[in-house]
């Protein structure tokens, strides 16, 4: 797949997608809303992907929405953002609904649907030097993106209203500390690690990191006895329907490492 504003590559059953406008701080865009959706499509349909890794070119993973093409549409703002926040959320439902778990890799700043992408991974690793903030309300809007869906469900409600009404900067060990990223990395080792992690994620039970994926998002409006009904569902069908548990249960008799096949 090729595109003007987003690199994509895949190799090794991992798919690394790059924001790729490091002169305008990798801004989102109608084309690159459009263009992370066709990414994230693929990411979803395609069994061949089995780990997904984010991340930005440049001084920064994602400075936000184009503020600038907000200023020159005028009056004609609220259609832009239509055609900019339509694909965007759309990218996001697919990350979150596929079975491949997603690692943000957050290179630089992140700030307004820049953060919202960067928290909303499975696994988060952040650089020492990367910076967050919501920004929103600094220029007068509201959040997308799923941040006010994630935010309160990872720092909850209070620490939510304050990132989100305040706009602190919080720096990669703040965030740590908030429970918004899994790992801070120098700088220098941030590739490599994002590089590893995703191979070995690879090389895991893909189907198995999607019911845990769908479970967990489904958690929050379920009753416990809800919960436990899915989480029975959930397990006679892998046990069922997978190579992978047999495999995983073959390994542990046998005392062995598993070799998972995503299948």
């Amino acid at each position: 797949m090729s595109f003007q504003h987003i690199e994509f590559v895949l190799e090794g059953g991992v798919a690394r997608i790059t924001l790729n406008r490091p002169e305008s701080a990798n801004a989102i865009d109608v084309d690159m809303a459009n263009e992370l959706l066709q990414t994230a499509t693929r990411c979803e349909t395609d069994p061949v992907i089995r780990a997904v890794v984010l991340t930005g070119r440049g001084r920064f993973f994602s400075g936000g929405g184009h503020v600038q093409s907000f200023v020159a549409a005028g009056d004609e703002v609220a259609g832009l953002l239509n055609r900019i926040i339509g694909p965007l959320h759309a990218a996001v439902g697919c990350f979150s609904r596929m079975s491949a778990p997603l690692i943000t890799a957050i290179n630089g700043t992140a700030a307004g649907a820049g953060f919202s992408l960067a928290i909303s991974g499975d696994v988060v690793l952040a650089a020492e030097s990367a910076k967050l903030t919501l920004a929103y309300t600094r220029i007068g809007m509201s959040a997308d993106g799923g941040a006010s869906f994630h935010l309160p469900r990872i720092v909850g409600p209070t620490r939510a209203k304050e990132l989100m009404l305040l706009n602190p900067v919080l720096s990669a060990a703040e965030a740590k500390n908030s429970g918004l990223v899994t790992m801070v990395l120098p700088d220098l080792e941030l590739e490599a690690k994002t590089r590893d992690l995703a191979a070995s994620l690879a090389n895991g039970p893909t189907r198995a990191f999607g019911q845990v994926k769908r479970l967990l998002l489904a958690s929050g409006n379920n009753t416990l006895e809800q919960q436990l009904a899915l989480e029975a569902r959930s397990m006679t069908s892998l046990a069922g329907n997978t190579s992978d548990s047999r495999e995983g249960f073959a390994a542990f008799a046998e005392k062995r490492s598993a070799k998972f096949t995503g299948r």
